[in-house]
């Protein structure tokens, strides 16, 4: 049984393991999506429009 410091020092290793395959993994998919551009506009389709929450929404 390890005791507490060796507890948390591999608590601590696994943790910044993580955070590095996280960081890994947002840098690629920033990489292989295009840049957002806040002035694109995106068609809803109707379909979506249909209900909001639980509320049946009639045509706007």
């Amino acid at each position: 049984m390890t005791n507490r410091s060796e507890r948390l020092k591999a608590q601590r290793r696994m943790q910044r393991r993580i955070q590095l395959v996280v960081e890994e993994r947002r840098l690629s998919r920033a990489e292989s999506r295009p840049a957002h551009d806040p002035e694109k506009t995106v068609e809803i389709p109707p379909q979506a429009l249909r209900a909001i929450g639980r509320v049946p929404v009639n045509v706007i």
